[in-house]
């Protein structure tokens, strides 16, 4: 029987907020992270928008990262080492007392941001800028752990697939406990321009607070976010041995390709549905057992319609019943971190018996017709939940998630 694998730490850089406390505050009340762009001049962008993590970040994140190493590090690396010293320290970890060599790191790192905006790029970090496994190396080093660490870039479902794949390795005896999630920014003008040329960005560049609006039949294109999400992972046994406080249950995933086309999904969600099965059916529970689903939700026309037929294939007339929200309506689209960001809002929610809403819901699209938690929080208790996560190129990541009751 595989090992039971629990979260025993979060930690979290976003738009609306770089603690995890203030984070949540945020999203319960329903606020939006999304702005005009300060990191760069957009005026000549057709997007102008974007959720900006905040700029006194960079102060804060001198408390965390040293300084030299932080000079060989790009902002996007900063967050994501944050993000992870915050986890670890919510985890109460003492690595002194660990077996190393059972100690991973696993990121979901679609670029790291070395682009035409970040700066104090010179030739003698350049290297280190831009590489891919710079982050859980980076990691891997602030603690010196001698497990295997490595980056997976599955584009928007890339730090699902890290969460995944470290649940893979506790279960199979490789490791006691991974750090595992992603970080990203692509606000940027070529990463913006490019996307605006495939016609996928919000354009509604006057009303940003209400521009990513899911579900909707107003929406006309995803909004850029930014920032990190981390999770430690640890096998049951192993949290229990140290007393940890356990925060939920990562119960099962599923992984799928679509092999279907580089930017569409398969038509009529049919590759979703399929990753939604699979991961019921890892997690060993019954369709009827899930109470919540965080979705992709991404506010792109294509996905939030697919998105809804997949639920529908899977939970026939109960999918009716089961709450579905977008956390992307107000963080926007965090890209390579969006998997572990939103897993945390997941396992929050399941913790707290509280869901988030899918903000800017005013126009619904007669044709999407479930529970979309409307722009306002929702008091709920719920035992199991689903991550959905689904990336460029077929990508195609669910995760499932179960409160914690203690062992059974």
């Amino acid at each position: 029987m595989p090992l039971k694998v629990i979260v025993s730490g979060m930690g979290i850089v976003s738009s609306l907020g770089y603690e995890l406390d203030t984070f949540w505050k945020n999203l319960v009340e329903g606020k939006s992270g999304v702005k005009q762009i300060t990191l760069f001049d957009a005026s000549s962008c057709a997007t102008r928008i974007a959720a900006e993590v905040p700029r006194d970040f960079e102060e804060f994140s001198r408390t965390l990262v040293k300084k030299r190493a932080s000079g060989q590090m790009t902002r996007v690396t900063r967050m994501c080492l944050v993000a992870a010293k915050q986890a670890v320290s919510l985890s109460g970890l003492d690595f002194e007392k660990e077996d190393k060599t059972r100690c991973s790191v696993i990121m979901g790192v679609v670029n790291t941001g070395n682009s035409s905006v970040e700066k104090d790029t010179s030739l003698q970090n350049t290297v280190f800028k831009s590489m891919t496994n710079s982050m859980p190396a980076w990691i891997s080093l602030e603690y010196q752990l001698q497990g295997p660490n490595f980056s997976i870039n599955t584009a928007c479902a890339s730090s699902a697939y890290a969460i995944s794949m470290g649940m893979q390795m506790i279960r199979n005896g490789i490791a006691d406990i991974v750090i595992a999630g992603g970080a990203d920014s692509i606000i940027n003008p070529e990463e913006i321009n490019g996307f605006n040329a495939l016609y996928a960005l919000s354009v509604a560049n006057d009303t940003p607070e209400a521009a990513s609006r899911p579900f909707t039949s107003k929406r006309d294109g995803f909004v850029i976010g930014e920032g990190a999400g981390v999770v430690i992972l640890e096998s049951e046994e192993h949290a229990i041995k140290r007393n940890a406080t356990i925060y939920g249950e990562l119960a099962g995933s599923a992984l799928t390709s679509e092999g279907y086309n580089i930017m569409a999904p398969m038509k009529d969600g049919e590759g979703m549905s399929a990753t939604m099965e699979k991961a019921i059916k890892d997690a060993g529970i019954e369709k009827d057992d899930v109470d919540y689903i965080n979705a992709h939700g991404t506010s792109t026309e294509l996905n939030d319609r697919y998105e809804t037929l997949a639920i529908k294939r899977v939970f026939g007339e109960k999918a009716y019943q089961i709450p579905v929200s977008s956390s992307k309506s107000m963080i926007g689209h965090t890209i390579g971190a969006a998997g572990a960001i939103e897993s945390i809002i997941t396992l929050l929610s399941l913790r707290n018996s509280i869901l988030t809403p899918t903000i800017n819901y005013t126009d619904p699209d007669p044709d999407l017709d479930l529970d979309y938690v409307p722009n306002t929080s929702r008091p709920k208790e719920i035992e199991v939940a689903l991550s959905n996560s689904f990336g460029f190129g077929g990508h195609n990541a669910t995760l499932v998630f179960r409160k914690y009751h203690g062992k059974v």
